[in-house]
Order: C-alpha cells, then structure tokens, then sequence
C-alpha cells in the first residue's frame, strides 16, 4: 500500500509550489458522465461533438476541477486539508488523450489555518486549459496516511 504526507498549516510557505498529472482517458470520460449524470453528446458522442466548434469529442470542464482538488488533497497541503471554495475559468478545451499538468502555488497564508492557492492547469503543449484560485483550511499537524485500494469498475 502506497502512503500520502501533508504539509500542515505552519510549515507552508507562500510561493511553495506542487504539480499534479494525470492523461485523460475514454474511461475517465465515461465514469465522470456516470458518476456526475452530465452526459452532454459533447462529451460522449463523437458524431454530435464533429458538428460542434471544438469538432471532436472534449472532457467535461469539471473533470479538470476534479483534478485540482485531487491535486490540493494529495500534494500540498494534502490529506486532511478541506475545501473552502474555488473560482474557476475553463481558457481552452481538454480533449481525450491530453496529458494535463495541475500547478499549485501558495499565495497567501490567512487567519485560522487558511491557505490560498494558485489552481492552474495546462496541457502537454503547455497550453493554458483553466485558471483558478482556490481557499482551503490546511491541515493542523503533519500526518502520513495509507492510500486505500480502490475497487475494480466495470461498465454493464
């Protein structure tokens, strides 16, 4: 079993950065359209997207959100940190395949165990795909956690 440690409160330092990635897969397509119920043809339907201005099938918008809170829950501040709130803007569409960079900076320490952080993502070219600004409550104390198993998915 593989393990996660946090970065508590006291020991962030404004300008400390991290980085999650992750490529989107068909199947994070097709669990996320599951698991949310927004199973926009944009998403699913290739036919449908080709009509559409991005003209092939694109990620859903919140999939990338999704990754940056999985990027502020396992990279700085980690586990134990919860979510306050998240501004968010999608630049540019994320497509199958894309290898997406989640890039965290610490921006500023406040009051009560509060942290605000820099949420940008970015495509393998580069390219800017969301833009963000998150406010978390950091963890108090250091800890290391075990990471459960996750259990097998299949499509019925």
């Amino acid at each position: 079993m593989s393990t996660l440690s946090n970065t508590p409160y006291a020991s962030l330092e404004v300008g400390q950065t991290a980085t999650f990635d992750k490529t989107v897969e068909e199947r994070d397509i097709q669990l996320f359209a599951a698991m949310s119920g927004d199973r926009n043809p944009v998403h699913l339907d290739a036919d449908y997207a080709a009509g559409t201005r991005f003209k092939e099938r694109i990620a859903h918008g919140m999939f990338s959100g999704a990754l940056i809170s999985a990027a502020v829950a396992c990279t700085i501040p980690g586990p134990g940190t919860i979510y306050l709130g998240q501004s968010i803007r999608f630049v540019r569409p994320v497509k199958i395949g894309d290898t997406l960079s989640v890039h965290l900076e610490i921006l500023e320490k406040l009051p009560k165990n509060k942290v605000r952080i820099a949420t940008n993502v970015f495509n393998q070219d580069g390219q800017q795909v969301v833009e963000g600004e998150a406010e978390v409550l950091a963890p108090r104390k250091a800890e290391t956690v075990e990471l459960k198993n996750l259990p097998p998915i299949s499509f019925g």
